[in-house]
């Protein structure tokens, strides 16, 4: 990890940022990028806002996200209208598809906890993990501690923070 950085976010306390290496995306970005996100369905959503916003930068920024049903509010009933296995297919197939995955991970559960060890275990694709940096006490240390090259934690106190490192790091 390099040199901390500072963010001023109009808080009274700058935010820090690590200088960490680049996440390296495809060059042909005209149709965007086909991302997974990742948020629980049956754990803690009270990250629920936070969620909403980076789906919809990532969509505002012309990215396919595979996943946009999670951040709705019926999202546990859905899941539950169809069997367990259709779950697990259908989201193999999505991981298998997907470029790149992105959680947000305050309220993380097993299911996230699955799917990031599956990515970073069999496949070289890229995994951003974001959380509230005011309960990472409360997060995994499996996450929190997290050193995989192809995995970036983003931890954050105000949402443009986040909307800040995913316009920087991810092609337009």
């Amino acid at each position: 990890m390099g040199a901390p950085l500072y963010l001023q976010t109009g808080c009274q306390w700058p935010a820090l940022l690590y200088d960490v290496r680049p996440v390296k995306f495809r060059e042909d970005n005209s149709t965007g990028m086909k991302i997974y996100f990742g948020f629980t369905v049956a754990g803690d959503r009270s990250a629920i806002m936070a969620a909403r916003k980076i789906v919809s930068i990532l969509e505002g920024m012309r990215h396919e996200v595979l996943t946009r049903h999670l951040v709705e509010d019926d999202a546990w009933e859905a899941d539950r209208g169809i069997a367990p296995k259709e779950v697990y297919l259908r989201d193999m197939n999505w991981l298998e598809q997907c470029e790149m995955f992105m959680a947000e991970v305050s309220g993380s559960s097993f299911g996230m906890g699955f799917e990031t060890g599956y990515l970073l275990g069999a496949t070289t694709k890229k995994v951003v993990l974001f959380y509230r940096r005011e309960i990472e006490s409360k997060i995994s240390l499996l996450i929190t501690g997290n050193s995989h090259p192809n995995c970036r934690l983003v931890p954050y106190s105000e949402l443009n923070e986040v909307e800040f490192w995913i316009r920087n790091n991810l092609p337009q």
